[in-house]
């Protein structure tokens, strides 16, 4: 694969895991599950058990295991063909999504604000 078509791959296939990856850790359609697994992480008495509930609450933990599965599924593969390839599509994929998830929470904390500006407006007329 020309490594301009590598290139496009990595910015769309990060797409699907940056929104996999918010969905179960922010969005409320997960908020029980997501909640449980806090408990679980706090009050877990082994340390494996601490991490893996842990990995269901943070973006960037949770990212890492979609990118694997996205792997698996595309066989998405960056510079190099076979192991090194995937090693490298791996941590390039979860670095974009993360990008991604900054970038829609930049966004979405602004359009909480400019919403929590326009209803303080619209209170005072």
């Amino acid at each position: 694969m020309e490594l301009s078509t590598q290139i496009v791959w990595l910015f769309i296939l990060a797409i699907p895991i940056a929104c996999i990856a918010w969905t179960v850790t922010h969005e409320e359609v997960f908020r029980e599950p997501r909640e449980y697994c806090v408990k679980r992480c706090h009050e877990s008495k082994s340390l494996a058990g601490r991490k893996f509930f842990y990995l269901f609450t943070c973006e960037y933990c949770f990212s890492h295991y979609v990118t694997v599965i996205m792997l698996l599924i595309t066989g998405y593969q960056l510079l190099y063909t076979g192991w090194r390839g995937y090693i490298i599509a791996g941590f390039s994929l979860v670095f974009i999504a993360n990008v991604y998830m900054s970038l829609f929470a930049l966004i979405r904390t602004d359009l909480k604000k400019v919403r929590l500006e326009a209803e303080k407006e619209e209170e005072k007329k």
